[in-house]
């Protein structure tokens, strides 16, 4: 794939504890032709509900059942990323203007997704994205058995689980290491 960005674990949000799950490993990787591969680990998902294997195509509102994302932001910017991966194999992506402001749905070529029963790994093509420095978040809605979920990241904010927050940008990806 190219260059490894390297390995991270997501922390479940306090307020919102799993049932099962006890840990979520991530790695990042990215060619220097602007493809990233994003893969997720759920560790002791025995009681993960994964949605059903459907047409890998746009879909909104994937955060509501098992959904893997990642978030980039331009250093130096308001604006920012947002791509959603579901074990399904939908996806979506969107642009932002600001915090949770300017909402846009994000051109993009259908991203490779592949699930096995707790392991996710998605490649999508970021060469469209602005040049430089990033701060990226890597984060997980993960519903178990009885509609449980627990909200994962790199970091949380304080207060309720809000992905869309600075807090959770925090993996630095140098405009050199994507390269």
């Amino acid at each position: 794939m190219g260059r490894g960005l390297g390995n991270g674990t997501l922390t479940p949000h306090p307020d919102f504890a799993p049932a099962s799950v006890d840990g979520i490993g991530v790695m990042l990787a990215c060619g220097g032709d602007g493809r990233w591969l994003i893969e997720y680990r759920v560790h002791g998902g025995d009681a993960l509900v994964a949605p059903a294997l459907a047409p890998p195509q746009r879909t909104d509102e994937l955060w509501k059942r098992t959904c893997f994302e990642l978030f980039v932001k331009p250093a130096e910017s308001d604006g920012y990323y947002e791509f959603n991966f579901s074990p399904s194999g939908q996806w979506a992506a969107y642009r932002f203007t600001g915090y949770r402001d300017g909402m846009a749905d994000l051109p993009l070529v259908t991203p490779a997704i592949e699930w096995w029963g707790g392991e996710m790994r998605a490649a999508v093509d970021l060469s469209g994205l602005p040049d430089g420095d990033w701060c990226v978040g890597v984060t997980a809605v993960i519903e178990e058995e009885g509609g449980k979920r627990s909200f994962w990241s790199l970091a949380h904010p304080p207060g309720q689980p809000d992905f869309h927050h600075e807090a959770g940008f925090a993996w630095e990806v140098p405009a050199a290491a994507r390269e």
